[in-house]
């Protein structure tokens, strides 16, 4: 079974690539039925690292996949180092610790 045979699922952040906007430890709910768009957050798989999820930032749709960055650039490993990535799912919520939209 994949991760997304659930249309939602909560998942919690871990490491700084996506600060200021979303922290270490921040839960979100993901949607694994919406479709990503620029601008979104989103989870990722990337291909060379076929067992790492990551939250990030999508920017463009590269063929079936998307180049992804951290909103942190400095503390980020993304589409500049590891290519486009398979977005999974589209954060919609912020459930902890302060609940808000996220797209």
């Amino acid at each position: 079974m994949g991760i997304d045979r659930w249309p939602l699922r909560r998942l919690r952040v871990r490491g700084p690539s996506m600060a200021p906007t979303l922290k270490d430890g921040d839960v979100l709910l993901v949607s694994f039925r919406r479709k990503a768009t620029p601008g979104a957050i989103v989870l990722v798989r990337w291909p060379a690292r076929p067992d790492q999820l990551s939250v990030k930032r999508a920017v463009e749709r590269r063929g079936e996949q998307w180049f992804v960055v951290g909103d942190n650039q400095f503390g980020s490993t993304d589409s500049r180092d590891l290519g486009p990535a398979d977005v999974l799912g589209v954060a919609t919520f912020r459930l902890w610790p302060r609940p808000r939209r996220l797209s």
